[in-house]
């Protein structure tokens, strides 16, 4: 017996992603609805060898639905995932809007598997901002061993981050650049994106942050330990898919590198490739479509008495979105709803 789920902003990249990813891990599927807005009604989207046609969003009655992912934006979800939780049907929500409330459980399975049952509060679970995602599942089993007592992170993240629209400009950019007729400022970014970085993801704080880096500091002490201090800087680079981090770990007690690095080689959702010689490590164009967080350049920091080095980077439309939200599906109905 399988489940009956439903794909909330199926026609978009996360959504599809989603889609894909259910029938890859072959997933209890008994009924799939894939609901979009009124201006995507009818689209088809995949979903194995099958194709479905959107149902419309607005209409649309939970009641009977076993669990819902959410892959739209915060205004929508406002709307619409209360309505579906207060008709039984468990939201994962993949936007911002609820990861920061006390009440829901905001989940990495590789890292707090057990905060699942917390979503009776509300019936909704929350997803968390794909550069966090990734970084906690680096960062859990170090910590189980030696316990982090500081973060230092900064972050390379993908177009693919800010949705279609970021990599269209990205495409359009570098296609003008070759092209001098053709001019195309920017939009999506604050900055020309083709060819540059931009120290600059989501909006300014008074304390000089990004939203984007605070997001990472609390999501991180939410879901791993609120007494791990966390600093980063998130940098936006002309890459289509794929976020990579340079982390930097301060520990309570003494790491070897090469303990660290038997340690994530044994943890879950995690490949290591860490060889010390040219092209010894991966890069984000080589993670994507992968399920698993890389992890390379792991050292010694001999700046600091307990300090280890490292690079992380993931699919950051996989395990930054829609794989992890699979995952905690996989986990809800193993753990909670258990019919599949």
């Amino acid at each position: 017996m399988g489940y009956r789920v439903v794909i909330v902003g199926a026609t978009g990249n996360v959504g599809r992603e989603m889609l894909n990813i259910l029938a890859e891990r072959q997933f209890p599927v008994d009924e799939l609805a894939v609901l979009a807005s009124r201006r995507s009604l009818g689209t088809d989207v995949s979903f194995g060898d099958k194709t479905l046609k959107t149902k419309d969003l607005d209409t649309f009655d939970f009641t009977g639905w076993d669990m819902a992912l959410f892959a739209v934006g915060s205004e929508a979800t406002a709307k619409y995932a209360p309505i579906a939780a207060k008709s039984g049907c468990v939201v994962i929500d993949n936007s911002s809007l609820y990861r920061y409330d006390a009440d829901i459980p905001l989940i990495v399975p590789e890292v707090n598997p057990e905060a699942i049952h917390g979503y009776a509060k509300k019936n909704i679970i929350a997803n968390p901002n794909c550069s966090t995602a990734q970084m906690v599942v680096a960062l859990k089993p170090l910590h189980d061993r030696a316990t982090i007592k500081r973060v230092v992170v900064s972050t390379y993240q993908s177009v693919s981050g800010a949705g279609k629209e970021g990599a269209d400009e990205l495409w359009d950019q570098t296609k003008s650049i070759y092209n001098p007729v053709t001019d195309v400022p920017p939009n999506k970014f604050q900055k020309q994106i083709a060819f540059n970085v931009i120290p600059q993801i989501d909006v300014f704080m008074d304390s000089g942050d990004t939203k984007e880096e605070w997001k990472m500091v609390v999501e991180t002490k939410k879901i791993l330990d609120k007494s791990i201090k966390v600093t980063a800087t998130c940098v936006r680079v002309p890459v289509f898919v794929g976020h990579s981090e340079s982390i930097n770990i301060e520990f309570e007690d003494h790491l070897d590198e090469n303990e660290a690095r038997d340690i994530l080689r044994e943890a879950p959702g995690i490949m290591v490739i860490d060889k010390r010689e040219n092209g010894g490590y991966v890069t984000p164009i080589e993670c994507v479509g992968d399920y698993a967080t890389f992890i390379s350049r792991i050292r010694q920091d001999s700046t600091i008495d307990n300090g280890i080095n490292l690079w992380c980077v993931s699919d950051n439309l996989r395990k930054g979105a829609a794989l992890n939200a699979v995952q905690i599906a996989e986990l809800l109905g193993r753990e909670v709803l258990k019919k599949g």
